[in-house]
C-alpha cells in the first residue's frame, strides 16, 4: 500500500513537470548518437541519486561517449535519436527512371 508521503510526493512531481518546473536527467552518447531523458524529479538530489542507475544500463547496452546533464525541462520525447536506420538521400531516382 502506498504511503500518503509518496502520493503527496507524486502530486509534487506532477505539478512541478506542469509548470516545466521538474529535474530530469539528460543522457546523451555519441554511439549511438541519442539523447535519452529520465524523470521527472522533484530535486536535483533526487535526479543525481538515480542518474548513476541509468548511466549503467546505457553501458550495458553498449552506448559510447556518454555525456550527462541534471536540469529543469519539459522534454516532449523522452528519447531523441539522430541516427537511426539509413539516411535517406531524396535526389537518387529510381533505376527505371522512365517508369515514373
Amino acid at each position: 500500500m502506498k504511503n500518503i508521503l509518496d502520493d503527496f510526493k507524486e502530486l509534487l512531481i506532477n505539478a512541478f513537470q506542469g509548470f516545466g518546473l521538474a529535474w530530469w536527467v539528460e543522457v546523451v552518447t555519441q554511439n549511438p548518437r541519442c539523447t535519452y531523458y529520465f524523470g521527472p524529479f522533484l530535486s536535483s538530489a533526487d535526479a543525481k541519486a538515480a542518474m548513476k542507475g541509468y548511466v549503467e544500463d546505457l553501458e550495458q547496452e553498449g552506448a559510447q561517449g556518454i555525456i550527462v546533464n541534471i536540469k529543469r525541462c519539459k522534454p516532449d520525447n523522452l528519447t531523441i535519436a539522430e541516427d537511426l536506420g539509413e539516411r535517406v538521400d531524396r535526389k537518387v531516382r529510381p533505376a527505371f527512371s522512365g517508369q515514373m
